[in-house]
């Protein structure tokens, strides 16, 4: 059966949803994507290649009320079932709870576990091996509605971080279940599972405070938290009176006995960095507010520490 759909979304993850809910014989009918900031988004692209009504709202509150002028907006596209893929703006329950088949929400985590807006990099931050992605009703609370796919089995490998976790493996597998759940509610056949309180947990986002480097923790933990900082907003260390971000690391089992953030060598453009209970091979680092650059370019030189 084909619905009529409302999709929420952006960037290509929102775009390739839409061609998906497109080819299976759904009518789109509205589609909302936050205003452009900088560069212009794939999916607002394709909705308007496509002919299709474009929101661009970028919110539909104000001081924690629904502009009811921004709702209506949404509720003359008269879906049968919004679809959120990757939204970031608050939806008032005016809206989720508007159509026949009421919101699909697509997460990146095997929910309960990692609820939140930063789900991927904590996962990475706190040495998780296995991933996967969630397709949920959503309710009143934070990620914590009923389930309707999820696809786990994604290995979280000791080289990914943020980036290469969600682009190479979570998007095309939560594409897949966002299609997956629709077809499940276009033919009568959704469950809708209540998630379990047992091990569930909330993070918040991963702001300079939390990417701030602590060089006592062990070399595992270090390397988690930069791979999870990374590609943004970098984990953050000091050198004297600046800013240093670290990008691209991986850990060495190498022995060492100078102090943690001390600069042993550089190699191939890289600097390798001491740590406790071995180093850290850092690729690329930000100086301030100086582009990415690999990280031997940076001006830090053997015995110099971050802090």
């Amino acid at each position: 059966m084909s619905l009529r759909i409302a999709l929420f979304g952006q960037a290509p993850f929102g775009r390739d949803v839409l061609a998906g809910l497109v080819d299976a014989g759904h009518d789109v009918v509205g589609v909302h994507v936050p205003p452009d900031k900088g560069r212009p988004d794939p999916l607002a692209a394709d909705a308007e290649s496509r002919g299709l009504s474009l929101l661009r709202h970028p919110g539909f509150r104000r001081k924690g009320q629904p502009r009811q002028e921004r709702v209506a907006d949404v509720l003359a596209w008269g879906a049968d079932l919004n679809v959120l893929a990757y939204v970031t703006v608050i939806l008032p329950v005016e809206i989720v709870d508007a159509p026949k088949h009421r919101s699909l929400c697509f997460h990146p985590s095997l929910l309960p576990k990692y609820r939140g807006g930063a789900a991927i990099p904590w996962q990475i931050m706190l040495g998780e091996t296995e991933s996967g992605v969630t397709v949920f009703r959503p309710d009143e609370g934070v990620d914590t509605g009923p389930i309707v796919v999820q696809k786990g089995g994604v290995r979280v490998e000791e080289s990914d971080n943020a980036a290469s976790l969600y682009y190479d493996k979570l998007y095309p597998l939560g594409v897949e279940a966002i299609l997956e759940a629709v077809a499940a509610v276009a033919g009568g056949t959704a469950r809708y599972e209540p998630q379990s309180e047992a091990g569930a947990s909330h993070q918040g986002l991963v702001d300079d405070e939390v990417a701030r480097i602590d060089w006592s923790k062990p070399l595992a933990e270090l390397d988690c938290h930069v791979r999870g900082c990374d590609p943004a907003p970098g984990a953050r260390a000091r050198w004297g009176e600046r800013v240093v971000r670290l990008f691209d690391a991986r850990r060495l089992g190498e022995a060492c006995d100078a102090a943690p953030g001390t600069v042993l060598r550089a190699e191939e453009g890289a600097l390798v960095l001491a740590a406790t209970g071995g180093a850290l091979r850092v690729g690329r680092m930000r100086v301030d507010d100086a582009k990415k650059a690999p990280a031997a370019e940076s001006g830090l030189a053997v015995g110099d520490r971050l802090t």
